[in-house]
């Protein structure tokens, strides 16, 4: 395992010849990619090209089946460990329990990670959620879990997001909260996005996937 100084100087990312199979389908097929430590990189392509696959293997839920991949210089799968604390990870799904309220979502997030409950609050005057914080996730909008979902990425201050189709399912408001989030942070990013345009100014950069590979 590298030392913490060895780590602060790695990229966020490096993806060598990364391989995952479901079944004989090869999801990424000999992926090469590089995040640096301050890059937003948008991930764009068409569906099934690959890109859902890569930002949950880099949130160590999928294992690879061959290549490597690194986060902050640890490796895939092996270190997954010391990688889930640095990576805010929001699926498709937001993936919030209906039954809590939204204050208790990341109440119970918080303790996962070791989080003072000061931040809570926070969270959600972040994403505009303060005044829902007693209701429960079942009785908000898409959209507000949504919200909820990128509040919780943010909550333990990660130094990595990885974002899968951020904009769906948000309103305007919800938009422009995403966007704050994004430009008042640190760290790095991977974005997968069928809105590319939407993200001017606020990414480093950008790949196209197909078929599990990064388009020349």
């Amino acid at each position: 395992m590298r030392s913490p100084e060895e780590s602060a100087a790695a990229d966020a990312v490096v993806c060598e010849g990364l391989v995952r199979l479901f079944g004989e389908r090869r999801a990424l097929d000999g992926l090469d990619l590089r995040v640096g430590a301050g890059e937003t990189l948008l991930v764009t392509g068409g569906n099934g090209a690959g890109k859902t696959t890569l930002l949950r293997v880099l949130a160590t839920v999928l294992r690879p089946n061959g290549g490597t991949a690194a986060v902050w210089g640890h490796e895939l799968p092996r270190e997954a460990q010391a990688v889930r604390p640095t990576v805010g990870y929001v699926g498709h799904e937001p993936l919030v329990y209906p039954a809590l309220t939204a204050q208790e979502n990341l109440e119970l997030y918080a303790a996962l990670h070791d989080v003072n409950g000061s931040r809570v609050a926070e969270a959600l005057q972040l994403v505009g959620l303060e005044r829902r914080a007693g209701d429960r996730t079942a009785e908000l909008s898409r959209g507000m879990r949504q919200r909820l979902a990128l509040a919780r990425a943010w909550l333990h201050g990660p130094s990595l997001l990885l974002l899968d189709e951020p904009t769906a399912g948000l309103d305007a408001e919800g938009r422009d909260v995403l966007r704050a989030l994004l430009a008042g942070r640190e760290g790095a990013a991977v974005i997968a996005t069928h809105e590319p345009e939407w993200f001017d100014g606020l990414a480093t950069g950008a790949v196209r996937m197909e078929q599990g590979r990064a388009a020349a």
